[in-house]
């Protein structure tokens, strides 16, 4: 081990280390941009399932990894910030789907442009073929991960 290599030196990362690096880089920005919006990591993820779905609380639940108090807390505290509402279920009349408020999707639009903007400063050292490749390597790693908790929803979509 050379102590006096520079800490910043990337060139030989592991796909492991360049895996979790990368995650850590992806979860900096999205905590930054949250916390310019009072808004948590989760309560991202929950806005960005809600962008484009209603589900049910049970189906948030899965895709968040979250247990049904926690669900719950999650969202009666956006449900309190006028971001989303929950709905009668069509399917089980004892059920709630939720869905974002026209404010919730104003706040998605902005953050969402937000998140955009700084993923793409992230990856502006990749020309357009590597943007690409790297896009399709990350949906076939979601697409095959049983550890993806959006396996389900992709699927559901597909």
């Amino acid at each position: 081990m050379n102590n006096d290599a520079p800490f910043d030196n990337q060139s030989e990362l592991s796909i492991v280390d360049g895996l979790v690096q990368l995650s850590y880089l992806v979860q900096t920005v999205l905590g930054r941009i949250g916390a310019g919006h009072d808004l948590s990591l989760i309560q991202i993820r929950l806005l960005g399932i809600l962008r484009d779905r209603e589900p049910s609380m049970l189906q948030l639940a899965q895709h968040l990894g979250l247990d049904k108090s926690s669900i719950t807390g999650l969202v009666d505290r956006a449900e309190r910030r006028g971001l989303v509402e929950r709905t009668i279920s069509p399917n089980d009349r004892r059920g709630f789907n939720v869905r974002v408020t026209p404010a919730g999707r104003q706040l998605i639009h902005g953050v969402g442009n937000e998140i955009e903007r700084q993923i793409n400063a992230v990856i502006e050292g990749l020309i357009d073929t590597e943007r690409a490749h790297l896009a399709a390597l990350a949906t076939k790693v979601l697409d095959t991960s049983a550890w993806s908790p959006l396996l389900s929803q992709r699927a559901e979509t597909k």
